[in-house]
This record gives C-alpha cells, sequence and structure tokens, in this order.
C-alpha cells in the first residue's frame, strides 16, 4: 500500500477502512469455510460421544511450542491432541490431561439425526487463501503463508438434555467451527461462530444432572513422570453463558463472530489476536452525522469486544494451581477507526492500533528513535488556515519504560534502569533524580515522545444509586479506554457496558476522563501538566456533591505508569448517589476553568460546575434544566524531592476545559466524553498568550509533531522525534533504509513508527549488551546421539553432565575408564563361600554350595535341610543347649535366596546361567535400581521390589530411580504453637547423600512419604523467578542448574574450580556467588556463568557456606578455619570487607539470612548449636544447642529447617 503522507507507517487496512485484510463481509453461513461430504469431508458416528481415529497431518501442528502430528475429533466440541478420555472424565473440567482445542466443549449429541461433524486436512489454495485472509484480519503483519488446514465443523448439534428430557432445550441447535492453519513453523487456530449459530450455551451434566456451562480455550496435554502429573499450559477463552452468548457478536479480528490465535511457534503459549474493531457498518450512523463533524464520531458504528486472555501455566510448587479468567466483554478502546485530512474530506484510511508480536527468534530489542535534523519548521500566522479539527491518525509503537521507588538513598551508578530509556540520571547529595531528554515530555521515570498521541487502558468498577431508587446499580470489570491527540490537548474517553439505568445519570460526570485531560494538557510556557508532574503515577479522590439534593459521589482512580505496551493503565472505583437523567436526554457543558494548587506530593482542586440537561421531545417541545454539583479532588503522588529545580512548577495553576462533548449510545451501552485541555496561569482569556494557537490547540501540526509556540500568535510545528517533515505534514523516519548497519550484523532491522526494532536472525541472540547478535550455542547429548567414546552399552554407559560433555562409566562388574572396561572375575576375589562353587559371568557371577551343603552359596551348612517355613536358622553354631538364634530375613533376602536355589527347600535346584538375581541393600531392602546381569537390562522397583511401569532401560543406561526406603524418624524440637502454619504447596528442599530432594511442608509438619529425588547433587540453591535449582558438585568440580520441574541439567562452570562447596543466588541482580575452599577463593558471576570475576582471594582458609541480601546488597560467608573460624561480611561488590563474628565458633558450616527479621543465622557443628544475630547490631541468640553435627541451615516463614547430615529438623524462628 501507499505510505499516507501523515502516516508514520502504512497502516495495513481492507477495503474502505476494514482493519487489517479482511475476508469480504458475507452472510452468516457463509462465514464457515466450505465444508460437507461434497468437499471430501469425513464425519464422525452419530452418537453422544463419538471419537475419530488419529487424523493424520500431512503438515505438523505446532501448539504450544510441540509438533502434533495427529488430531483427534471428538463430538464435544474438541479437537484433542493425543487421544481423549471418556466424557465423563474431563467435561466440566479444564484443563484437560490429553490436550485439546476446545472451540465449543459441552456435552453434546448427534444421535438420531441431530446434527453432524465433518472433518478433514485441505491443501487446496481456494480454501489456503480463506483461512489466510481470516488470519490476516488478525495478525495483519503476520508473514504467514499456510501449507495446509485442518477444518472441523460441527453442524446443527444438539445438546444432551438431561434425564428430564428438558423440553427448552429441545429445538436449539449450534453450528460452528474450528480451523487449523499451519506452515512449517507456526499455527493458528480460527474459531467462527455464525450470527444465530450459537442457540445454546450449556448442557446438562451426566454427572450431578445441572447445567454446566461450554469451555472455550486451549489446553496442553499433561506431562507424566513416575509418581506425578504435571498439568500443562491452558488459556480460556470464555467458560460462562455470558461470555459465550456474545461470541458471535464480538471478535479479535475485526469481524463478527471470527477468533483467530496464534497456538504454536517457536513460543510455547497462546497469542490472541487484537484487532478489536469489530465491523458492523461501513458508514458512520445518521445520528452520529447529525451530532457532530469533528473526525471523533466518526466511528460511533463501530465497538471493540475484548476479552482478557490469561495464560497460566500450572507450577506444582506454587499455593495457586488455578487461575481465574475474565470473560469476553463488550469495549472501547479503538473507537476512532477513520480520519480526516487537513480539508476534512472524509478518508478511507483506517486508525489501527499496532501490536506487538512475539518472534519466533530471539526477543526482539526496541531502540530510542534517533533525532534527525529538522526539515526548517515552517512559521505559520493564525489568519492563514481554518480550525479543521484533529489530523490525521497513525499506528503507534511505545518503548519501554521503567519506574523506581526507593526506601534508602541510591545512586545512579546501580539504578540507571529506573530512569526511562529517554531520560538522564544524574546523582545528588541525598539521592539520584531522573529527567527526559529533549524531545521527551515526563517526569524522568517515565517518559513519553513529544506531540505523540498516547493511549489509556484501565477498569471501572462501581456501585451507584439513582435519583430515589432504593437499588444501587453495580457493575465491575468494565473497560475504559481513551485515545489522547497530545498536540491538541484533546482526550477522548470511552467506558463500555454501562446499564443504561445509569449511563444517562454518569452524562455530566465528564471529569471521570477529564484527569487523563489534565495528564496531556497542552502546556504554556512555564506550566507543566499531570504527565509532566507525575509520570502518570498516582492516586486521585473525588468527592461530587450535587447541589439541590445532596447526592454525593466519590470516586477513587489510579494510575499505575506505563505498562509494557506503551499504554497508561488506570483504575476507577465509583461510590455513591447521582440525580436521575431521563433516558434518551442530552446533556450540554459549557467551558470550565479550575485551579489546581500544588504541593509537596499533593495537588487539590476544586471548583462548582453547570450542566444543562436536554429531555426527549414530547409533542414536538423538548424541555431542559439546568443542574450544578461541587468538585474536590486531592491527587497524590511520588517526586523526586533531590533536586528542587527538576519538575518546578508554579504553585497554582489554571486548567481550562472547552469543546466538551458527552454521549451515552444505549445500543451499545457505551459512556463517552471528549474535551479539549490547556494549563496555564490564572487568566480570563483576554492575555495574549493565551490565544496562541499551541496553548488553545487550534494549530494545525501534524499528529505527530510539537508544536512551538512563538511570539504572540505566531507558532511552529515540529515533527516528533522519528520522524520527518515540516510539521504540517510527518513521515516516519525509516532508520532501518537510511541506516542499514544500524542493527549489526546476524540481525534484522524492522521499521517501527518513530522507531525501530532489531531481532537476531535465526540460530542467534542477543549477547549481554542487548544489542550484538551472538550464535546460538547449541549443545550435542553425544550418548543420546551416539557419538560418545564410551566402551559397548553391555560393559559401559555414557552419562550426560549438560552442554556437550559426558563422562563414561564401566557398569558394576566391570573395571577400567569407561571408555575400556573389563569383566572383574568374582570368582578370584573368594566371593563366594569355601564350601561353594563360583561361576563367573560377564559382569556378574553366582555361588552355589557343593553337594551335601545347604545355603545360597555365600553361605554353606553341611547337613540337615533348613527349615520350609519361617526365616532360615543361623549357620554358626551355639552353646550346648541353647535354641539356635533365628535371622530374620527380609523379602528381598528371601527372594534372593529363592533365586539362588536355597529358599528353604529339601532338594537343591541348579542354577540357570543369567538368571535374574535380586539385589538387596545392607539393610535387606530391595536397591532402589534392579539391573539383570546377563542382558543389562535395568529398571526401578518400588520398596515391595514391584517393578514400576515405564522405568525399564537398555544395557548400559541405569535409569534414575527414586529410593523408596523409608527414613528413620527423628526426634527434634516441639514448635512453638504460637507458630503460623505455612501455606499449602510449600516444599522444603535440601541435599543428602549426593542428591536434591524436595519434601512437602504441611502446616508445621513435614510430610516425609512425599519426599522425592530431584537431582544428584551436593550443595544447593534456589532461584524464585526462574524456579531453578543451582547446585555445586565437588568431585567434578562444577557448577550446574536446572528447572525444579526436572529436565536436562546444564553446567554453567566447570573451569578453574577446585572445591566449590557454598553458593548464593542474587535474584534481583541476577548473579551467582560461591566459595571454593580449596583455591581459597569467593567469586561471583552472572546466572548463566558469563562475566565471571573473583571477589576475593586472600584471607580465606575453609570458606563454606554463603550467602546474599539482595535488597540491602550485603554478602555474608564462614571459614571454618579450625585455628581461626570467623563469619565475614562485604558489600556485593566486594567493597568494605570486615569480619562480623570470630570468637566462640568452631565449625560455621551453614549460613542463612532472613529477609523479614533481618536475622543472619548459622549452625556450628563444633559448638553445636545454632546462633542468629542482626549484622547491624551487637549481640547474638543461642536458638538451638546440643545438636549432634548440623550442616546446613535455611529460613522460610518464621521457620528455620537446619540438617544433622541424620535427620531433619523444623524449629520456631523465634
Amino acid at each position: 500500500p501507499q505510505r499516507s503522507p501523515t502516516s508514520s507507517r502504512p497502516c495495513p487496512s481492507g477495503p474502505r477502512g476494514v482493519p487489517g485484510l479482511l475476508p469480504p463481509l458475507r452472510t452468516a453461513l457463509e462465514l464457515l469455510l466450505p465444508h460437507g461430504a461434497d468437499r471430501g469431508d469425513a464425519a464422525l458416528e452419530p452418537g453422544d460421544d463419538a471419537r475419530s481415529a488419529a487424523l493424520e497431518l500431512g503438515t505438523a501442528l505446532r501448539f504450544y511450542g510441540a509438533a502434533v502430528r495427529s488430531l483427534y475429533v471428538a463430538t464435544n466440541g474438541i479437537i484433542a491432541v493425543n487421544e481423549p478420555k471418556n466424557e465423563e472424565k474431563y467435561l466440566g473440567q479444564f484443563p484437560v490431561s490429553f490436550g485439546a482445542i476446545a472451540p465449543f466443549m459441552a456435552d453434546l449429541d448427534t444421535t438420531d439425526g441431530r446434527g453432524n461433524v465433518y472433518y478433514r486436512e485441505d491443501s487446496s489454495s481456494d480454501v489456503l487463501q480463506l483461512a489466510s485472509d481470516y488470519i490476516k484480519g488478525g495478525f495483519p503483519e503476520a508473514a504467514f503463508d499456510p501449507s495446509s488446514v485442518v477444518i472441523v465443523t460441527w453442524k446443527l448439534v444438539a445438546p444432551y438434555q438431561g434425564s428430564g428430557e428438558d423440553l427448552s432445550l429441545e429445538e436449539k441447535r449450534n453450528t460452528f467451527q474450528a480451523v487449523l492453519a499451519s506452515s512449517d513453523s507456526s499455527s493458528y487456530a480460527i474459531f467462527l461462530y455464525p450470527e444465530d449459530g450459537l442457540q445454546f450455551y450449556s448442557a446438562y451434566s451426566k454427572n450431578d444432572d445441572g447445567k454446566v456451562p461450554a469451555m472455550v480455550g486451549f489446553s496442553q496435554a499433561s506431562t507424566n513422570y513416575y509418581f506425578w502429573e504435571n498439568p500443562g499450559s491452558y488459556n480460556v477463552i470464555a467458560n460462562d453463558e455470558d461470555s459465550i452468548r456474545n461470541l458471535h457478536k464480538s471478535s479479535n479480528a475485526g469481524r463478527q463472530g471470527v477468533w483467530v490465535f496464534e497456538i504454536g511457534s517457536s513460543s510455547d503459549t497462546i497469542v490472541p489476536a487484537k484487532v478489536s474493531s469489530v465491523l458492523t457498518s461501513l458508514e458512520p450512523s445518521e445520528e452520529d452525522q447529525e451530532l457532530t463533524s469533528k473526525p471523533f464520531m466518526s466511528d460511533y458504528g463501530s465497538t471493540e469486544i475484548r476479552p482478557q486472555y490469561v495464560t497460566s501455566s500450572t507450577d506444582s510448587t506454587e499455593e495457586d494451581q488455578h487461575v481465574t479468567y475474565s470473560v469476553p466483554q463488550l469495549a472501547v478502546e479503538d473507537f476512532i477507526t477513520s480520519y480526516q485530512d487537513v480539508t476534512g474530506t472524509p478518508s478511507t484510511e483506517s486508525f489501527y492500533r499496532h501490536r506487538e508480536f512475539p518472534t519466533a527468534k530471539a526477543p526482539p530489542r526496541q531502540f530510542p528513535a534517533q533525532q534527525f535534523p529538522p526539515q526548517g519548521p515552517q512559521v505559520i500566522d493564525v489568519e492563514e488556515f481554518d480550525e479543521t479539527g484533529i489530523g490525521k491518525y497513525t499506528c503507534l509503537v511505545f518503548s519501554t519504560v521503567f519506574r523506581y521507588h526507593t526506601d534508602v538513598q541510591q545512586t545512579c551508578a546501580n539504578n540507571r534502569h529506573q530512569c526511562s530509556v529517554h531520560a538522564i540520571c544524574k546523582d545528588y547529595p541525598n539521592g539520584f533524580c531522573c529527567s527526559c531528554i529533549a524531545g521527551y515530555k515526563g517526569n524522568g521515570r517515565q517518559c513519553v515522545a513529544e506531540g505523540s498521541p498516547q493511549r489509556v487502558n484501565g477498569k471501572v468498577k462501581g456501585r451507584i444509586f439513582v435519583g430515589n431508587n432504593p437499588v444501587p446499580v453495580t457493575f465491575e470489570n468494565t473497560d475504559l479506554h481513551s485515545y489522547v491527540v497530545m498536540n491538541h490537548g484533546r482526550a477522548y474517553t470511552a467506558i463500555s457496558t454501562i446499564p443504561e439505568a445509569l449511563g444517562y445519570s454518569l452524562l455530566p460526570l465528564a471529569s471521570i476522563g477529564g484527569v487523563i485531560g489534565w495528564m496531556f494538557a497542552v502546556e504554556q510556557q512555564g506550566y507543566k501538566n499531570g504527565f509532566s508532574i507525575t509520570g502518570g503515577e498516582f492516586t486521585r479522590q473525588t468527592e461530587v456533591t450535587f447541589l439541590g439534593n445532596n447526592e454525593k459521589l466519590i470516586i477513587k482512580q489510579k494510575f499505575s505508569g506505563i505498562d509494557e505496551h506503551g499504554h497508561l493503565t488506570i483504575s476507577t472505583e465509583m461510590e455513591g448517589r447521582v440525580p436521575e437523567v431521563p433516558s434518551g436526554a442530552s446533556v450540554h457543558i459549557e467551558p470550565y476553568t479550575e485551579l489546581y494548587h500544588a504541593s509537596s506530593s499533593v495537588i487539590t482542586s476544586s471548583s462548582t460546575r453547570e450542566y444543562t440537561v436536554t429531555e426527549p421531545e414530547r409533542d414536538g417541545v423538548a424541555s431542559t434544566y439546568t443542574g450544578a454539583y461541587q468538585w474536590r479532588q486531592t491527587i497524590s503522588f511520588d517526586e523526586c524531592i533531590h533536586d528542587d529545580t527538576l519538575h518546578a512548577a508554579p504553585a497554582t495553576q489554571q486548567l481550562s476545559v472547552d469543546s466538551i462533548f458527552v454521549l451515552y449510545n444505549r445500543d451499545e451501552q457505551i459512556l463517552r466524553y471528549a474535551m479539549s485541555n490547556s494549563i496555564g496561569p490564572i487568566s480570563d482569556g483576554s492575555a495574549d498568550i493565551s490565544r496562541n494557537p499551541c496553548y488553545t490547540g487550534t494549530h494545525n501540526c501534524d499528529t505527530n509533531a510539537v508544536c512551538r509556540a512563538g511570539t504572540g500568535n505566531r507558532f511552529s510545528c515540529e515533527c516528533s522525534i522519528g520522524f520527518r517533515g515540516d510539521g504540517n505534514v510527518c513521515y516516519d523516519i525509516d532508520e532501518c533504509s537510511e541506516q542499514p548497519g544500524v542493527c549489526g550484523s546476524n540481525a534484522v532491522c524492522n521499521n517501527q513508527p518513530g522507531t525501530y526494532r532489531c531481532e537476531c536472525v535465526d540460530g542467534y541472540q542477543f549477547a549481554a549488551d542487548g544489542r550484538t547478535c551472538v550464535a546460538v550455542e547449541y549443545a550435542v547429548n553425544h550418548c543420546q546421539a551416539g557419538t560418545h567414546g564410551c566402551d559397548i552399552p553391555q560393559r559401559a554407559q555414557c552419562v550426560y553432565t549438560g552442554g556437550s560433555a559426558y563422562i563414561c562409566t564401566c557398569l558394576p562388574g566391570f573395571s577400567g575408564d569407561g571408555r575400556a572396561c573389563e569383566d572383574i572375575d568374582e570368582c578370584q576375589q573368594g566371593r563366594c563361600h569355601p564350601d561353594a562353587f563360583c561361576y563367573n559371568t560377564p559382569g556378574s557371577f553366582s555361588c552355589q554350595c557343593k553337594a551335601g551343603y545347604r545355603g545360597d552359596g555365600f553361605q554353606c551348612v553341611l547337613g540337615a535341610p533348613l527349615p520350609q517355613a519361617g526365616p532360615p536358622t543361623s549357620p554358626f553354631k551355639t552353646r550346648p543347649g541353647c535354641p539356635e538364634p533365628r535371622v530374620v530375613k527380609t523379602k528381598c533376602q528371601h527372594e534372593k535366596e529363592v533365586a539362588l536355589g536355597s529358599g528353604g527347600t529339601f532338594f537343591q535346584r541348579e542354577i540357570r546361567v543369567g538368571q535374574f538375581i535380586p539385589q538387596c541393600d545392607e539393610h535387606g531392602n530391595y536397591v532402589p535400581t534392579q539391573c539383570h546381569g546377563s542382558t543389562g537390562y535395568c529398571w526401578c522397583v518400588d520398596r515391595d521390589g514391584n517393578e514400576i511401569d515405564g522405568t525399564r532401560s537398555g544395557p548400559g543406561v541405569r535409569p534414575p530411580c527414586l529410593s523408596t526406603a523409608a527414613p528413620p524418624v527423628g526426634i527434634g524440637p516441639s514448635v512453638r504453637p504460637d507458630t503460623i502454619p505455612l501455606p499449602p504447596g510449600t516444599h522444603l528442599l535440601f541435599a543428602q547423600s549426593g542428591k536434591i530432594e524436595h519434601v512437602p511442608l504441611e502446616g508445621n509438619n513435614m510430610k516425609k512419604n512425599g519426599a522425592k529425588a530431584l537431582l544428584h547433587i551436593p550443595v544447593i540453591a534456589y532461584d524464585c523467578m526462574d524456579k531453578m535449582v543451582y547446585w555445586t558438585d565437588i568431585s567434578g568440580p562444577s557448577i550446574s542448574r536446572a528447572s525444579l520441574h526436572g529436565g536436562e541439567p546444564t553446567t554453567i562452570i566447570r573451569t578453574d574450580l577446585g572445591s566449590p562447596e557454598g553458593i548464593a543466588l542474587d535474584h534481583l541482580g541476577r548473579n551467582i556467588f560461591w566459595t571454593d575452599s580449596q583455591l581459597d577463593r569467593i567469586e561471583v558471576a552472572r546466572l548463566d556463568g558469563r562475566q565471571r570475576r573473583i571477589l576475593f582471594d586472600t584471607g580465606l582458609v575453609n570458606p563454606r557456606a554463603i550467602v546474599v541480601d539482595p535488597v540491602r546488597g550485603n554478602l555474608y560467608w564462614t571459614d571454618w578455619n579450625r585455628e581461626a573460624p570467623k563469619i565475614e561480611t562485604s558489600y556485593m561488590d566486594g567493597t568494605n570487607r570486615r569480619i562480623l563474628v570470630k570468637d566462640d565458633l568452631g565449625l560455621p558450616n551453614g549460613l542463612t539470612f532472613d529477609p523479614y527479621s533481618s536475622m543472619l543465622c548459622w549452625v556450628d557443628a563444633g559448638t553445636k548449636r545454632l546462633e542468629c544475630m542482626n549484622p547491624n547490631q551487637l549481640g547474638r541468640r543461642k536458638i538451638v544447642e546440643g545438636i549432634q553435627y548440623p550442616f546446613g541451615v535455611t529460613s522460610y516463614g518464621k521457620n528455620l529447617y537446619y540438617t544433622d547430615w541424620r535427620s531433619l529438623y523444623c524449629i520456631s524462628h523465634v
């Protein structure tokens, strides 16, 4: 398309202003893609729970980041990724364990000719084009070319009516369609709901015979582990009757009844389309044309339906595993859908809100636009043009902005990130402040380009009485959207889903959205609007008192700054009573002024406002009356107090508001406000400066331009940063074409309005500087690929250790370095009884008692056979006259005896070479990993010796089996009665015998039976942000990490290590610290092992435990030097090192810091004590004494947990 002279970048558009590329308008049923027997569709068998055979796909479907090769179609409105279960096991539940795409999951029925379900995979060009058009309607900038589509159509299907045969559902039928389009790299889902296609929204349940609403969403298949099932991610689109009812009326792809989602690429999430303007009419309504000629009104035939999409990745360690999802609600965000040019002629272009799409490659980086030399701003006299209203609208992309809050003195050195990327940071004696650079407006923490249009999104809730009605009107989760033309100071605000009983009565309260006008009011010289003062982060409390009847309304609003999409966010609450305005009436509000008084972090204002109500005509006469109310408001915000001149503004400023427009649309239930705003000195409007077009917004600068006031009535227009032109017409600067190397090598530059984005090409990722693309180092698992150098699987196994590393180890029964293994002749070692024969086998051996002897070959007894029942007797002689002691055998020992031919039977049988002999530990329990000595196969067993399904591995591979032997019961201190129990889902991680294990905590107790081993490692730390476990291995030595939920471990540091015994994680700075007792060093690196450096390499003998306090920036560690043990501290950058504790210490092994109480605690194996102290105060406290050999300690909540190498205790934190 041709670039609009005032557009920052060509906005994708279809015919006559349709957002994006939409298919031509068709009738309701033509919304569906071609289907049926004549198109070659297969049909499900009629029934209540029919399922298709596996539909093998020609092109794999990408779903949550995985490739799916086959699908299953079911009667009940789902397309399953794996074979679905019976309906009673999943209907009414979400997510489902087998993974599903659910356009309308409910108990549906096609028996007795009540509808059909058709399905096929299609790659014909006409069908691919139709699917592509729908996808481009929702994702206009997606370069997607499908190679095949799967079309599933549920046509005139009936609901299950329950045992009572609900007659209200007898004749109701639903028709809907799901289209899954795939290319080699990504897939999209299209849900199509034709008008009147959904006649019922719930169906009866066979479980409790009650109605269950349908479910629309996506569910990833669960992951099965040895002992548990981990639910996959899921997305709920609609889950109650109200949201289901709106499906055919609404859209996220610009066309009623059309819903589009990106369901798979390299990303593992579901991405909904967000082209939110639903096409209902191509022309403005007559009512709108009569109300105003402003372009603001040209969109009233359009509405936006915007569901709340929330992705939930369920986490077995988190307390809350279920997420509540908002349902699709009527909203108006992009109600400005067309624009007028400078001559006022309607244009066929359409406003479209740009959306940033996730990339299948490395995450893109967006950079501030560069300041190009302006193209000679033109000075214009005010008499040279006529006011034509708002200029053009354009696509917008905002840079990410950060916010900060600090309670202690900080400097720019470690807080630069808390300023906007478009701001500079400056240190002052007591702290630092941020200020926006030239070309940007804001308070420094948040900055936006001068003259650039802004958006505000939020939610509104309320409980309001209208007139004398004793029943309040309540509403919540209602959408508020605002669009601000900043260089005109004009704000348009829309609040959706306001009931008619309340909507007209809120028309006089234009200042509900007026605060947005104050934020972006046109500034006269020396005066500041709300955004320049607050950065869009403040709270506002307003009291409205209506004169006459004394009705009162309280309004509370909170602005939370700029979100990740570059939009300001707001939440609004209203409660009270308002006078009733008759339905169908119109309200007129005259221009007004309001004085804003500023003091430290507080702004107040008050005024009395009048409004005129014109009631609907009756008998050709429309009566009018005037109302008034008092308005008092207080605005509270945080400001930077270190620089008194940074945001200096007059103590009193005057906000002038005019061109006020209010409207309530009863059909759409949408409340709209619009007004123009300017801020300046106290004035009656007669001063020349007040008439400058820059200050009144009556200039003709481009939407992406800044109006610069001159002398008198003269002004100039200057294009905003990232745009070029004379100010009247501004073009987006294409940094990508003008600076081909701006993104560097191995990167692709994408131009954006006012800025540009860099994306690394496939196979590359951003380096630490965030700009350079470096090659991704792909690890090779040589063990899995078979490219290792280990001996054959019958003699050795290859163990993958992360990255591309591996080690070779000989199997039991063999000796060597793993690359060459030789059989061990156990017979040469005298392993059998002297009165037994020994038979050596590859990797094993067997013993058999000689003739005349009985036993298992390891113990042989001459004479009578062993008893047939009960455990065998001891083979050793006892004193005469004493009964022979009986040795109690375990089940494992007994089974082993039977296998060896000594199970208590009289007749000795020969042992077959290669027979399986169970292995028992020293206590007689089954060894968790059992292997066949001849075949080399291994498997896991439970405590009874039964094989665990799915654990058998081939020769040379030993499965990671978990010990099932119950640990000994420890006796520890009792828990104080005032201890607060821990929340459900809390786990304790601990290292034991070379393994990391976790045990569930319930209240004040540990569920020891629920303990599971995670990984085999000695020393641990946990990253609560990424849910990663880090550990050190002193045998390697190395430092590695892995997900808490399992998966392949990754070694991050493997070189220049001696004996890393302690690690600590800085979850804020994303750093890892560790001690090395062999090299006598303390080091630090990034969490991925990069940027490694030594903090201390002197004054250390045996450094062991180490902890960090990231909030205060302190580092603590122990040194168990037997001659002079000590606990030291320093800043996290290595400065200010000092000894904290040196007296009365023995072997300080474990160390922990409680951030809530600021207590540093340690366990000492020399003094056998657990002690605590405040590092900033004198004195220490003995918490527990008499511990046998404490090693590790950690804190959680109000509890301390410590290990003593024998048991695990929990004590109350005092």
